[in-house]
């Protein structure tokens, strides 16, 4: 009966120890890891309608880091709306306005962008209905609100996949962002400095830029607005004209690695107690008097590590894990249950989390 107690008591101690005897999972890595990034929103904008009433739909997008979650709230509107990437740092949502909410054309509409647990946040400063325009602006006594210059670097061509980065230097702690003619919506610029804020947009298929399209710049801070317009050509001069028939596709890429991975299971308790037991029946078939009793400790503790083991190895499973580099220079990491039927080097489509082969 004593060694019975000494049992359970060891067994108990060799439960509780287990677990730290474990180093971080590669999950609880990349989760502290996700916490540490700060995400960035560089666009959001609304597809504005002709009347806010029940059953019409207000369609939403936000670019901005990729692997976010991307939520907004509309002021008067009874729910929230998470928005789904569809592709890589480009994220669509529909809401459509019930009889309970209350939505009106200056309707305050507010972003949220988390990754781990860093969250940035913008506002729509667009008006949700056609022919209301953006929301005014008010002139409030304090500092004089100025941008002193405004500046881009000019691109080789002006399609899909091709670059431009923007520059505006001005009043400190202001929020800033871009009208693009040919461009729907708008494009943030945050502070990378004291009173310097930058970005880089890249174009999209979509997009109808031309090299004298008009960029405006808004600086807001508080209720004041400053705004200034760029004076030089989006396209440098030394482009070649026939590179603008050509394409970029946003959501291609190519296979850059197949991984086998093996996801641990984690033995229980069960399986601490059922080793532990075994081990004290084994111990106890050595030796004599303390010698016995010595060897069926030992054997209950080696046997609930061993238990535990056991027990998680029977659990863990495997998955293969497919990572795609995309054209823009982004990579993509799509997991299959079973053998995905691709290898690296194959020219792939990325749409939704969906790899295809393509031409």
């Amino acid at each position: 009966m004593k060694f019975l107690h000494k049992l359970i008591e060891l067994l108990a101690v060799a439960a509780l120890l287990l677990p730290l005897s474990f180093g971080s999972s590669p999950l609880q890595a990349q989760t502290n890891n996700a916490s540490q990034t700060l995400p960035r929103i560089d666009g959001f904008n609304v597809e504005e309608v002709k009347r806010l009433s029940p059953g019409v739909e207000l369609n939403f997008e936000l670019d901005g880091t990729p692997g976010g979650l991307a939520t907004l709230h509309i002021a008067g509107a009874v729910r929230n709306l998470t928005l789904a990437e569809v592709e890589s740092g480009h994220y669509l949502g529909t809401y459509t306005i019930s009889s309970r909410d209350k939505i009106a054309a200056g309707s305050a509409v507010t972003a949220n962008l988390r990754m781990g647990n860093q969250v940035t946040s913008v506002f729509l400063n667009e008006s949700l209905q056609i022919g209301v325009g953006v929301h005014p602006a008010k002139v409030a006594a304090g500092p004089e609100l100025k941008i002193e210059h405004f500046n881009v670097d000019p691109a080789a061509t002006l399609v899909g996949g091709s670059e431009l980065y923007f520059s505006v230097f001005g009043t400190p702690g202001a929020q800033v962002d871009l009208t693009i003619a040919g461009v729907p919506g708008k494009v943030f610029l945050p502070e990378v400095k004291s009173g310097e804020y930058a970005n880089t947009y890249t174009i999209k298929n979509r997009d109808r830029i031309t090299r004298n399209s008009q960029v405006t710049a808004h600086m807001r801070l508080g209720e004041q607005l400053s705004s200034a317009t760029l004076g030089k050509p989006l396209q440098s001069d030394s482009a070649p004209a026939a590179l603008q028939t050509s394409r970029v596709c946003a959501t291609c890429g190519v296979v850059e690695s197949v991984n086998l991975v093996e996801v641990k299971g984690e033995g229980s308790y069960l399986g601490t107690i059922g080793g532990g037991v075994v081990g004290a029946i084994l111990g106890n078939q050595i030796g004599q008097g303390s010698g016995r009793t010595v060897a069926q400790i030992a054997g209950a503790v080696g046997g609930a590590y061993a238990g535990r083991a056991l027990e998680a190895k029977s659990r863990s499973t495997h998955h293969f894990e497919v990572v795609v580099r995309l054209h823009n220079g982004s990579a993509q990491t799509v997991s299959f249950a079973a053998e995905p039927g691709f290898k690296v080097g194959d020219k792939v489509r990325v749409n939704a989390g969906v790899i295809t082969h393509a031409p």
